[in-house]
């Protein structure tokens, strides 16, 4: 049987001329799905191993370790974690445990089955080895041919390399058919592919247009000109960012082209897709401005903790600043990574009346200051009890209207507040200690759980999202995430 195995490997290796390893492996696999047949699970893990001398096989089946708290999602090929330590003490997540099983005959499987399995891996190597041959020229945008399309995908042809691009990725009303020619950016490698892996192609990433800016303007080629960013409706508008490195360059001119030729090259492309080029800048509330072109911004207002931004402008521009839909603020939003917040003057004016009447009161209550402090402490840039507890003496001693002795007692009674405030807290949340059994509870959250009597985790559990944004500081994703934290032990139940 030994030399049954031996010869078998040697013939189909000269037959195909390929590898005796790559026959050895074929085979392998063979004998491995012959012996699957023997299971009644359908999810068995089956390893066999020849022996590349003596032509003796063994088969194996074996269980992927994975971590106790991910549970089994798959109990005929997986064990946990602290049962595999059991029999094996140093095994790790991501290892095997292997058991010897009844191996199949070679005579039962037959050359024939063999013969196929190593004509796929033939056919698969050579495939990858055309990618590897294909991505090692550094092409970043494949042009090819549309072989075959279907409700789903279109499969598109670069001479003998092949990639698929989704349905999801064409533009909006894009109506490719067989045989026409298209242009798509290489967005991945996918490796879940068996066998061979395979490209996944799209058309409606903003990397797509950035590499269409690439090829339209020399001057990025050349390292003058730098594309900071990009953000896209596909098919309706989007925004890129350009940064000039050679100050005597025009960013938006070099980009638009004599004419339009450049900027209309692009576009064309990209089914009619209007394009506002942004000028770049390192200041963030700068670039935010310079990403809500056209529309002109009168004030802004930056809070570093959020990364959010307040951003004001007159009544003929708030529409424009908005755009149909919210289109022109979100895509200003994804260009510059900044939470935008657009509003009329009249309304940036309240909520900024609102905030300072907020802030006098924190400060009259906590440091027991009249109004005039109060107000002092707001112009200066105050916004919390923190900044006065801790803000350097120099800093404070520079505002005409306090002298040593009053920063020093301003100092000394936000820091008394501080420590007031954190007593309480942890007053209350002695008192709500079951809802720190909740994944993500926070001492602050508690406290203001505890202020609207939600104390125990079946009291979180039964509030709804808008309830608890209103009793919170949380954001919608956060709420509704420690909610369902707080309901996993009724599904557990």
């Amino acid at each position: 049987m030994n030399r049954d195995v031996l010869q078998l490997v040697d013939v189909l290796a000269r037959e195909k001329n390929v590898d005796l390893e790559i026959v050895f492996g074929a085979l392998e696999a063979a004998l491995a799905s012959a012996a699957k047949r023997r299971f009644e699970e359908d999810g068995v893990d089956l390893r066999v191993a020849i022996n590349r001398d003596t032509g003796e096989y063994k088969t194996y089946r074996r269980w992927l370790v994975v971590p106790d708290e991910a549970g089994l999602q798959e109990p005929d090929r997986e064990i946990l974690e602290w049962e595999a330590k059991e029999d094996i003490p140093d095994i790790e997540v991501g290892e095997f445990i292997e058991e010897e099983v009844e191996s199949v005959e070679i005579g039962r499987i037959g050359a024939q089955t063999a013969k196929q399995v190593i004509l796929q891996r033939i056919r698969d190597a050579e495939r990858d080895a055309l990618l590897q041959e294909y991505l090692a020229r550094g092409d970043k945008i494949m042009m090819g041919t549309v072989k075959r399309i279907d409700r789903v995908q279109a499969i598109v042809e670069s001479g003998r390399v092949e990639a698929i691009l989704p349905r999801d990725q064409m533009l909006p009303r894009e109506n490719l058919r067989s045989g026409d020619r298209v242009r798509a950016y290489i967005a991945e490698v996918d490796e879940t592919q068996k066998g061979a892996r395979q490209l996944q192609l799209s058309r409606t990433c903003p990397e797509f247009l950035m590499e269409l800016f690439t090829q339209e303007v020399p001057e990025i080629e050349q390292g003058n000109l730098q594309l900071k960013g990009a953000a896209r409706d596909p098919g309706v508008r989007a925004k890129v960012a350009v940064h000039a490195v050679d100050q005597r360059i025009d960013p938006v001119g070099t980009c638009v082209g004599v004419r339009g030729s450049r900027v209309t090259a692009v576009r064309n492309e990209l089914g009619g897709e209007a394009i506002d080029i942004v000028i770049w800048d390192e200041s963030p509330a700068q670039y935010v401005m310079n990403a809500l072109s056209p529309a002109v911004v009168t004030s802004i207002v930056v809070d570093e903790d959020a990364h959010a931004m307040d951003v004001a402008v007159d009544d003929d521009n708030l529409a424009i600043a908005i755009g149909r839909n919210g289109q022109n603020v979100r895509l200003a939003s994804q260009l510059t990574g900044w939470q935008i917040n657009v509003m009329s003057q009249a309304d940036s004016a309240a909520k900024h009346e609102k905030e300072s009447q907020a802030l006098l009161n924190l400060f009259t209550e906590k440091l027991d200051v009249d109004e005039e402090v109060a107000a002092i402490l707001i112009e200066e840039g105050f916004t919390s009890l923190e900044e006065v507890a801790y803000v350097p003496v120099s800093e404070m001693l520079e505002i005409d209207a306090f002298d040593e002795e009053i920063v020093e007692e301003l100092r000394n009674r936000a820091r008394a507040a501080i420590l007031t405030e954190a007593i309480s807290q942890e007053e209350k949340a002695g008192a709500v200690q079951d809802l720190f059994s909740v994944e993500g509870m926070t001492t602050a959250l508690a406290a203001q759980l505890s202020d609207h009597q939600i104390t125990t985790r079946d009291d979180l559990a039964d509030l709804a999202v808008d309830e608890l944004m209103e009793m919170s500081t949380l954001k919608e994703a956060d709420a509704k995430a420690i909610i369902m934290k707080a309901r996993e032990h009724w599904f557990a139940e």
